[in-house]
């Protein structure tokens, strides 16, 4: 038994090792290529020489052409950065709703979370907010988003349980008052914050900056480092709210927190990335798949999977139509919605009903 155990136990260590080091390479293959792909072509070993060559290493090739490295580095690396710090915040906060409301349907797109945050930024936008300096986006962004996760998960609890049928539902209801009041501001703002609203309606990375960068990414890393800290916790969690209690966990504190922790992730995104929905249902589900249940190596799995999604999707906006820029949350949708209703139905295979 002893030795079936191990041999079990070196098997998924096999297999985390492997995924990991199959997305992380996949990852920066995907870096590479989306930046060095665009209307100026730099070549993949010339990519990695700019890279090299900010940290004094010159075993490659700088840009041939003039404007290469210029073009890498005001341009084309913000963007992919932001895109795969976006697409890491997004699947670690889906991750963590799946979790904490113990559904696989949960997904701060899917059930409303995305729509509000992105109301705080429209709220900031149409009136000129700067209580926060730079910050004030995103902090709008947030303090909505925490709103809205906080009506889903009070309106989606019922006898101590979140059910499916009322998480869609809750999901559905703020989603359509979170577009009215899009739609209401989107009326009231000027020619240029109607422009930045359709920009949070569709998602786009287009224009992203390293100042957006930097501020993105310490929000992004105390939200990975608070998934890390919960795992344990979360693992617990998946065994019952009456067991993780058992074992000294307090599961409301434990839900506030990691409610928290999603608003953070996905206000950071949506702050500078407009609605980008399904990412945090996907990528989740499929490592959870291949891994199991454990979240500690979910989390990193997430992470790598996430970003290498939308920065796959971020090139895919921008080379599918030649001389266009399409909405990398449309791209996401299309991908997404599918998967969502196949996840949908086999929810309701195993359940035996809606409830």
């Amino acid at each position: 038994m002893n030795s079936t155990t191990t041999a079990a136990a070196s098997r998924h260590a096999a297999l985390k090792a492997g995924l990991f080091t199959t997305l992380a390479v996949a990852l920066i293959a995907a870096v590479v290529v989306s930046a060095g792909t665009g209307q100026l072509g730099i070549p993949p070993q010339e990519v990695l020489g700019s890279l090299l060559h900010r940290i004094g290493i010159d075993w490659l090739p700088l840009p041939a052409h003039p404007a290469g490295d210029q073009t890498l580095w005001a341009i084309r690396f913000p963007r992919v950065a932001m895109a795969a710090l976006v697409g890491a915040g997004l699947a670690v906060a889906g991750l963590i709703m799946q979790a904490i409301f113990g559904n696989p349907l949960a997904e701060p797109g899917v059930i409303g979370i995305s729509s509000g945050a992105a109301v705080g930024a429209s709220l900031a936008i149409v009136f000129g907010f700067t209580v926060f300096g730079e910050w004030t986006i995103a902090a709008f962004a947030f303090l909505a988003g925490l709103v809205a996760t906080l009506i889903v998960y009070g309106m989606s609890r019922a006898d101590g349980k979140t059910e499916v049928v009322t998480l869609v539902l809750t999901g559905i209801a703020v989603n359509a008052i979170a577009g009215a009041a899009i739609a209401l501001l989107t009326f009231l703002g000027d020619t240029q914050a109607r422009e930045q609203i359709v920009f949070w309606q569709l998602g786009s990375l287009a224009g992203s900056r390293w100042h957006q960068v930097l501020i993105i990414v310490p929000v992004i890393a105390v939200g990975l480092l608070a998934a890390y800290f919960a795992a344990r916790k979360l693992d617990l969690l998946s065994l019952g709210e009456r067991n993780a209690r058992h074992l000294g966990v307090n599961v409301e504190l434990l839900r506030i927190a990691m409610i928290f922790v999603v608003a953070l992730l996905t206000g950071a995104a949506v702050a500078f990335a407009g609605i980008i929905a399904f990412v945090g249902l996907v990528i989740p589900h499929l490592m959870r798949m291949i891994l199991g249940p454990a979240h500690l190596p979910l989390v990193t799995a997430s992470a790598l999977g996430g970003a290498l999604l939308m920065t796959v999707a971020d090139l895919a906006a921008r080379t599918a139509v030649p001389n266009a820029d399409l909405p990398i949350g449309m791209l996401t949708a299309l991908v997404g919605g599918p998967f969502f209703f196949w996840l949908l139905r086999r929810t309701r295979k195993r359940s035996g009903g809606w409830g």
